[in-house]
């Protein structure tokens, strides 16, 4: 494994986006437990794409422009409820003081239609991946497939420190009643300029 492939994947998982948004609300509103879950359910919704990339599925997403709109629309409309649930103080930003099998299923859940919803990264990786895949590879998918797991170990270890780094201010955020209507009102918009930045963006 190249080092080539390590810095360019610690860049993109690093680069703050909706599932690092994600699993900083899980980590401020339910603790350091709901925040590992978070990073794990986000994680693994990279899996279809991966999928979708490795059975050329991906290529079909980006040729049809019908399948793209479709795919991407019902990730902005998802982004927008999810920055409306945040505003009425549930969803990713419903501050609880346990995590329950109830709630750990919702969190599961949500993190991984947050990804699956998201048709850029199908493409992403059948655009990044190939790169780091040699043209003389005598087995091209089983590469493909070790470099998805190689990033998909980084996505989780990465999304996991911030969980928990947001989970150690939580304290402090709960015992101030205007920072945490502050906090929730900034996700809030947050997940509403990612809906939008997906509704413009292009293949």
């Amino acid at each position: 494994m190249s080092i080539e492939f390590i810095v360019t994947s610690l860049i993109v998982v690093a680069s703050p986006g909706i599932g690092v948004l994600y699993t900083l609300a899980a980590g401020l509103s339910r603790g350091p437990r709901a925040s590992v879950i978070a990073a794990f359910a986000c994680t693994l919704g990279i899996v279809p794409h991966i999928i979708a990339a490795a059975l050329g599925l991906a290529a079909l997403l980006h040729t049809s422009a019908l399948l793209f709109q479709v795919l991407k629309y019902a990730g902005v409309v998802y982004l927008l409820y999810m920055a409306w649930q945040t505003l009425r103080e549930r969803g990713a930003l419903s501050f609880r003081q346990d995590v329950s099998a109830h709630s750990a299923a919702e969190i599961v859940t949500t993190g991984i239609l947050i990804n699956i919803l998201n048709p850029k990264l199908s493409i992403f990786f059948l655009a990044f991946l190939p790169q780091f895949i040699s043209v003389s590879e005598p087995y091209p998918l089983a590469r493909m497939l070790e470099l998805s797991v190689a990033f998909m170990a980084m996505t989780f270890a990465i999304f996991v420190l911030y969980g928990l780094a947001a989970a150690a201010v939580r304290d402090r955020v709960l015992s101030r009643p205007r920072v945490l209507t502050w906090m929730r009102r900034a996700f809030a918009g947050a997940f509403a300029a990612l809906g939008a930045k997906l509704a413009f963006s292009e293949r």
